[in-house]
């Protein structure tokens, strides 16, 4: 992690609008064309949760501003954002939030996510 130098930050603006807020986040929706990745993904015995999760988690890591977090209120960017994602127990029917950190290779993640 290393610390943002506010008067040299292109988005210290940003920075301002958001460091009051409860919860300081902003959503990106798009359309993603991923025909073929299920198949891929089967091919290779992986969940497609977990496979999904690794793919969209490694682009928005190569995006510095992604990986941006406060840290007792100042703003840092952060090498590596790892993952966290909601898993359904069928036996309970209850939701729980799961933190895997991330891998460099999906056959690692997917591994590590399933253990988890």
């Amino acid at each position: 992690m290393r610390w943002i130098d506010l008067t040299t930050w292109d988005r210290a603006m940003h920075y301002q609008v958001f460091k009051d807020s409860a919860q300081p986040q902003y959503s990106v929706t798009f359309d993603l064309d991923i025909t073929g990745f299920p198949e891929w993904v089967r091919e290779r015995g992986y969940s497609f949760t977990f496979s999904l999760v690794y793919a969209v988690t490694r682009c928005a890591n190569q995006i510095e501003a992604f990986r941006c977090r406060f840290v007792d209120g100042k703003p840092a960017v952060f090498d590596v954002i790892n993952t966290s994602f909601t898993y359904l127990n069928r036996e309970t029917g209850l939701f729980k939030v799961v933190n895997v950190p991330m891998r460099d290779t999906l056959e690692e993640y997917a591994a590590l996510a399933k253990e988890t």
